[in-house]
């Protein structure tokens, strides 16, 4: 395994897909938690120390409210942890601030709200420089990418 995603309740499994999405368009191996800061402290501790060991080398985070899944699994590893805040309320500003406000010196990186596609490319991106084929792969991504975009917009657009 290389990525954990984990997030605090099954409802945002719709909102977390884009990270699973972009980690198999890359094949990088991943795999899915739900669980809780709040409600199962001892278990997220234990999730942690597991995925160091079986060789996790990123962790995307999904929280929304308070927000406090990411920075709590912040300050139990050193692996990077990515936050992406959820829209359960005040149209997700308030998880957005939370991640973003980490006290030093314990970051936590943050995509925009609700962007768990992001935070995927993200991790992609950072096993990029361990990574050569992956590393490859990400260029052809962004070359197509280009290739792509000046396709479609070659002729201009109707206005």
């Amino acid at each position: 395994m290389k990525v954990a995603i984990i997030f605090g309740s099954k409802s945002d499994i719709d909102k977390m897909k884009g990270a699973a999405n972009i980690l198999k368009e890359f094949y990088v191996e991943y795999k899915a938690y739900v669980l809780s800061a709040h409600r199962i402290p001892e278990r997220l501790s234990q999730t942690i120390r597991e995925i160091e060991k079986d060789g996790c080398e990123v962790i995307i985070a999904g929280a929304g409210l308070a927000a406090h899944l990411p920075g709590v699994i912040a300050s139990q590893t050193i692996l990077p942890v990515i936050g992406v805040p959820i829209n359960a309320a005040l149209q997700g500003y308030d998880s957005l601030l939370s991640m973003v406000q980490m006290p030093k010196p314990i970051p936590v990186a943050v995509v925009g709200i609700n962007n768990s596609y992001n935070a995927g490319m993200l991790a992609v991106q950072i096993l990029s420089l361990k990574y050569p084929e992956l590393k490859e792969n990400l260029i052809k991504y962004r070359e197509n990418m280009k290739e792509k975009f000046i396709k479609e917009n070659a002729e201009g657009v109707e206005l």
